[in-house]
């Protein structure tokens, strides 16, 4: 059992306390910032005079070789090690002797951890930016083939108003553009450099911290010790946002389940994105949007659970902190793969737009624009409220829509209707004459479009600048 801190116990660890007390099975994931850590710290090492330049590139040489070793299967991370960083130091040692011995100077894991970690979740946070990008660009692109597509907008899962498949996609467009500003917020918050920290109270050692943030692409260096290496804020916020995304996909997935449903038979979702039944043949299930749905209550777990590890925790580091990982790294996979998952489906879902059309005829959502036809003849909203109320309710009784009946039945309850009324509650009139900005009328529709394709332009340059400085 390889250890970095034997030197002060007489006997050997348990072998059962050794497995419980072990992250190697999961922190193996981070060899590659723990190895583009430990460069960046000889580097600084090598540049203050405290290791020799021979020692520095020995070290760097020897750090390279574990990692095209790894990549390439020559070297299998194994449970021979405690944890990612014993594995490497271990390694590094036995390929370039004492050497090696001299990469921890100035640096504890407790430090080394939280840099590792937060290496490991700014990536995470610009990759989910970019899936998230490409998810905005398919609702977009739906949104500009659909500024004309009547369907029916609902409160209280009841038809209310006409609106098109653009403005309710567009919903989802401010929805997602809302998790792409957390994902900027969080990177901005998060980027600085806790190397340099040690155990919690810094190092004798004449570390240049600014010069190793800048290696690693970092704003500049954490300004107090005992929090950076007990700071997980930016571990929590990542989660808190990711939550939000999957809050989302389930939503947009909720009412594709019941698009995609016989009785609304709005859309079609690709074959490649169903399965069917075991035992019914007829079935064409949308499994892949109730599993999004249901893996949000598994995001929402490793935020919960993230929280309740760091609320009773004293300054500084604390063994409690290693819980950190699983439940995270399985909420990043999870929220990333939903996205492409759901990303997938959306951009091969089919329309049945004619249907969309007829039920929102069907269900009276144009029952507030015909009450606002009396207003403009001079009929109190009150009074014309009462009046299509009653007008509604003579349509449930004849199993009929507004615009199906004829003048005289209409003037039967209101005289003030004329052959105008017809035009006036034509879907088309309802949805074009809603203008104002963030309404479903097709000029107000296009204006949106066009600063959403700005948006997306400026926001892929911000983070475009922040990968070239990593």
């Amino acid at each position: 059992m390889a250890q970095l801190w034997g030197g002060r116990f007489t006997k050997e660890t348990d072998r059962q306390v050794y497995e419980f007390n072990a992250s190697i099975g999961f922190d193996k994931r981070l060899y590659r910032q723990d190895i583009a850590g430990s460069i960046a710290h000889v580097t600084m090492l090598a540049k203050q005079g405290i290791l020799t330049e021979d020692e520095r590139k020995a070290i760097i040489d020897g750090l390279i070789s574990i990692q095209e070793d790894v990549e390439n299967g020559k070297l299998v991370i194994d449970d021979t090690c405690e944890d990612i960083h014993s594995f490497v130091e271990t390694h590094l040692t036995s390929r370039i002797g004492e050497a090696g011995k001299k990469l921890h100077t100035g640096r504890s894991r407790n430090d080394q951890v939280a840099l590792d970690m937060r290496l490991y979740t700014r990536e995470q946070v610009c990759m989910t930016d970019a899936l998230l990008k490409q998810l905005l660009e398919t609702i977009l692109h739906v949104m500009e083939e659909n500024v004309e597509t009547y369907m029916p907008g609902f409160t209280h899962l009841q038809k209310a108003q006409p609106t098109t498949l653009a403005h309710h996609y567009g919903a989802y467009f401010e929805m997602f553009k809302r998790d792409r500003l957390r994902m900027r917020d969080i990177f901005q918050r998060m980027n600085y450099c806790p190397l340099g920290a040690g155990a919690l109270a810094g190092t004798t050692y004449p570390l240049d911290r600014d010069y190793t943030a800048k290696l690693l692409g970092f704003y500049g260096p954490t300004l107090n010790s005992m929090d950076s290496v007990s700071d997980r804020d930016y571990l929590i916020e990542f989660l808190a946002a990711l939550s939000m995304v999957m809050m989302h996909l389930s939503r947009f997935c909720e009412e594709i389940i019941l698009w995609n449903s016989n009785e609304y038979r709005f859309v079609e979702i690709d074959d490649a994105f169903s399965t069917g039944s075991s035992i019914m043949p007829q079935k064409k299930n949308p499994d892949i949007a109730e599993l999004v749905r249901g893996k949000t209550g598994r995001v929402y777990g490793a935020l919960m659970g993230l929280l309740t590890t760091m609320k009773g925790l004293p300054l500084a580091y604390n063994k409690d902190m290693q819980e950190d990982k699983e439940t995270t790294f399985d909420a990043f996979d999870t929220a990333q793969g939903c996205i492409q998952l759901f990303n997938g489906m959306l951009s091969t879902m089919k329309f049945h737009k004619e249907r969309m059309a007829v039920s929102a005829m069907n269900g009276f959502t144009n029952a507030t624009d015909a009450a606002d036809y009396l207003v403009n003849k001079g009929v109190p909203f009150r009074d014309a409220h009462g009046i299509i109320g009653r007008l509604v309710l003579y349509c449930i009784e004849k199993d009929t829509s507004i615009d199906a009946l004829s003048l005289e039945e209409m003037q039967g309850i209101s005289d003030k209707f004329e052959s105008d009324i017809y035009d006036a509650v034509s879907l088309k009139t309802c949805v074009e004459k809603r203008l104002t900005v963030g309404a479903p009328g097709p000029e107000a529709m296009k204006k949106v479009i066009a600063l959403h394709r700005e948006y997306l332009a400026q926001e892929e340059d911000w983070f475009q600048k922040q990968d070239e400085n990593i």
